[in-house]
């Protein structure tokens, strides 16, 4: 019987599974223990946030073999209720050690040294972890897989592209709330809980990132949290966000007006949507990652404003558990990569000037087919709106 809240059968899972052992194998890798939450998700269906202070672990043999986890016992219901892996370990916090029971199943499952794969760049790996980890598997040696594994997610099968619309329409019925709430005498928070109410009343599962949102003078921030300000007339305000469907993220980007701003916003925020268009018009199946950031930034040279394009113009998206929805996917000059079908992405136009207290951000999440690129979530290109 399939656990109650498993969002995928165990069959997608295996062939996740073969082709993660595939790419490992072909590294060099003798086995892994996966950290990372999004791929306990991945690979075996586990859906749970608590990485974040109890360690868990997904184990592996590159070899064939049915996978472990281990995790915390007060977690146990949660691998049950959502998990198809059967081979399950708990320890018992702060009275056992999680490093040594880790290395106790890899080595029952065949480890006996090598090389084991592990995810070094992720905040579910701690330093004193790693470390822990490092000796209680010797002489195994622990290496980092963080861009090997990660990249397996990023091209969506089709009923990851069904979570993926889902996940856009909770970010469309927030921007639409977003909207809505812009009346004089709303502060940031005030904008941030409707839009939040919206993506929750419409069905959304919670987001990795906190509600970026930020106005006026607080808009050169290009990650700031809303404060309990008060929008003043003529005051440009930004917001990222994202809905969320069995983990799946899908963000919007959105800058407006309360009332008309001053000349020298709107000239900045046309540029930065001329900036969104050239860069979504090189986005092309084949093309370098690196050819499409160069695109979007031939406008911001004209003015002699390239340096107020602080962000990459792009990255992967899809699972993903707190403190972030990014994934290895970098639409950005620097790296060596192509685009590809059924890829998912945010692209977005990320002007800041602080100096002048200003600053602007538009996008959307979009998905490449064969046909083209669609957005899925976002205003995307379009002229200041102003309420």
């Amino acid at each position: 019987m399939a656990p109650s809240f498993a969002a995928f059968p165990a069959s997608e899972h295996r062939e996740r599974l073969a082709r993660a052992r595939k790419a490992l194998k072909a590294a060099g890798f003798d086995f892994c223990i996966s950290v990372a939450p999004e791929h306990l998700y991945y690979f075996g269906g586990y859906d749970s946030w608590v990485s974040v202070n109890s360690p868990q672990a997904l184990l592996f043999s590159v070899d064939e073999g049915e996978p472990a986890i281990v995790l915390r016992n007060v977690d146990l219901s949660l691998v049950r209720e959502s998990s198809w892996v059967t081979n399950i370990h708990t320890y018992h916090l702060l009275l056992e050690d999680p490093a040594a029971l880790i290395a106790k199943v890899a080595r029952g499952m065949g480890l006996k040294g090598g090389r084991v794969a592990i995810e070094t760049q992720t905040y579910a790996l701690p330093m004193a972890l790693g470390q822990s980890l490092a000796a209680a598997l010797a002489p195994a040696k622990l290496e980092d897989a963080t861009f090997l594994l990660g990249d397996l997610r990023v091209v969506k099968s089709p009923r990851e592209m069904q979570y993926m619309r889902a996940a856009a329409r909770y970010s469309t019925a927030g921007l639409a709330a977003l909207r809505g709430a812009m009346k004089r005498g709303v502060t940031e928070i005030g904008l941030a809980a409707a839009l939040e109410h919206g993506m929750r009343k419409a069905g959304s599962d919670y987001w990795s990132i906190p509600t970026e949102l930020a106005a006026g003078p607080r808009s050169a921030g290009g990650h700031a949290a809303p404060r309990d300000r008060v929008l003043a007339e003529g005051e440009v305000v930004h917001a990222e966000f994202s809905g969320v469907a069995a983990r799946y993220h899908a963000a919007s980007l959105h800058t407006m007006a309360m009332g008309e701003p001053g000349k020298r916003a709107r000239d900045i925020y046309r540029l930065g949507i001329e900036s969104l268009r050239t860069g979504i018009a090189a986005v092309k199946i084949g093309v370098p990652v690196a050819e499409v950031e160069e695109a979007s930034l031939v406008p911001l040279r004209r003015e002699g404003l390239e340096k107020t394009a602080m962000m990459r113009f792009g990255y992967g998206i899809g699972i993903a558990y707190p403190p972030i929805w990014l994934e290895t996917l970098q639409i950005a000059r620097g790296v060596d990569r192509r685009l590809a079908p059924n890829m998912v992405f945010v692209l977005h136009s990320c002007l800041e000037l602080p100096d002048e207290n200003f600053g602007v951000i538009q996008g959307g999440t979009f998905a490449m087919s064969e046909t083209g690129i669609e957005m899925l979530a976002g205003s995307g290109a379009i002229d200041l709106e102003v309420y």
